[in-house]
């Protein structure tokens, strides 16, 4: 009941919420401020100088006591006033691999005609990297934070603490941010994984063996040609820079490799983890390879292709098998 109730008013005081969709203003009602150690140490200072000044009677010391004071009063108003009405959106994450760290990407706009300094952007979790950032007036800032990732499946961003102790670092403002932000992860590809269950008499290329051996020309560039096939002679005559166009090298004969990918014929007994991790190997492989494969998991069947495109979708397949789509 304790942990329910600290909840509720960490939610309730701090404007927390589960998600934030499109872009966020920091209205002056989610700022937060209290006097750092530094601006504990300066009210002590001020303490004393006003006894000084009361205990002997000192006019001029009323004056720097109260002056000074009002040196701190326009700090906090300014350390606030450097997080109010920054408007915050989630731009995009990129996939990776389980145990690696994902890369989410932030924006942050300053509409005002205000420049804003070192504002301090980190995950809320203890032990999490920061990173400080400017935003000018009228002005984007772009920022990448990176959360550990430990297993398969849509990994939401955490949420992001944002902090100031501009300009004389007697207080401190901070706010939240739950972006809604979701990178998706790979299973880690299995590190000595069996061959490529490939069918025919078919080279690492994806033609047969007398394939290599009968050069028929040079064709245009298509995605997901194997870059050791580029005429490499061909292309320095005529810089792509400049308008010249990737060809590649064409050959004929041979019988062509049949790869497929099929989930179910992974022997049963196999963790179902490592099972994924191998199918994610030798998706891997055969792209690097050059190798068209065809794909087959829990009722998703993809034709033989190559290419970014049909990597993502098999991989992706891969990542949320058994998972719920978010």
């Amino acid at each position: 009941m304790l942990a329910a109730a600290k909840r509720f008013t960490s939610r309730w005081l701090f404007q927390l919420k589960d998600s934030e969709p499109g872009e966020v203003v920091l209205t002056m009602r989610r700022v937060f401020i209290l006097p750092t150690k530094a601006g504990m140490a300066f009210v002590g200072l001020l303490l004393i100088m006003l006894i000084g000044a009361v205990n002997y009677n000192l006019g001029l010391g009323y004056a720097l006591t109260f002056f000074t004071g009002a040196c701190a009063i326009a700090d906090m108003v300014l350390t606030a006033r450097n997080l109010a009405l920054l408007r915050l959106a989630a731009l995009r994450a990129q996939p990776v691999f389980a145990g690696e760290s994902a890369q989410f990407v932030l924006r942050l706009h300053n509409p005002t005609s205000r420049d804003r300094f070192a504002i301090w952007l980190g995950f809320h979790r203890d032990g999490e990297p920061v990173t400080v950032t400017d935003v000018a007036a009228g002005s984007d800032a772009t920022v990448q934070l990176s959360a550990p990732t430990t297993e398969r499946g849509w990994s939401a961003a955490p949420r992001v603490r944002l902090t100031t102790r501009f300009p004389l670092g007697l207080f401190g403002a901070w706010s939240y941010w739950q972006p809604e932000l979701k990178a998706i992860v790979y299973p880690y590809p299995e590190q000595d994984a069996p061959p490529l269950p490939t069918t025919g008499a078919a080279s690492e290329e994806g033609h047969g063996t007398v394939g290599l051996d009968n050069f028929a020309g040079i064709r245009s560039y298509q995605p997901g040609d194997p870059m050791r096939h580029l005429a490499w002679r061909q292309i320095a005559r005529h810089d792509p820079a400049l308008g010249g166009q990737l060809v590649t090298k064409h050959f004929e004969g041979g019988a062509t490799a049949e790869l497929s990918l099929d989930f179910n014929e992974l022997p049963a007994f196999l963790d179902l983890e490592l099972r994924l991790s191998r199918m994610t190997r030798w998706v891997l492989e055969a792209e690097q390879r050059g190798l068209p494969y065809a794909f087959h998991i829990d009722g998703r069947r993809y034709p033989p292709a190559l290419g970014d495109a049909h990597r993502a979708a098999c991989l992706q397949a891969l990542a949320l098998y058994g998972k719920e789509a978010a």
